[in-house]
């Protein structure tokens, strides 16, 4: 079964890789990021444990793979 991650350990991971928080409403928290001119805009569900299809949402989101995320301890 693949490690699940938290919102909170996502947000880590995504503020070591540039994203910036924008905001957050109940639950959910707003990051974005300029990649190669575009701005990337991801909300990451802030439970315990965010369920796989959830994070593969999150990643096509920001833009960046598993492994990237995996790597930015």
């Amino acid at each position: 079964m693949p490690k699940l991650y938290s919102g909170k350990e996502i947000e880590k991971r995504l503020i070591r890789l540039g994203f910036e928080e924008v905001s957050q409403k109940g639950s959910h928290l707003k990051m974005t990021r300029t990649i190669k001119g575009r701005r990337r805009v991801v909300i990451i569900p802030m439970h315990k444990e965010v369920a796989l299809g959830t994070l593969k949402s999150v990643l096509r989101q920001a833009g960046i793979s598993k492994e990237v995320l995996d790597g930015a301890k």
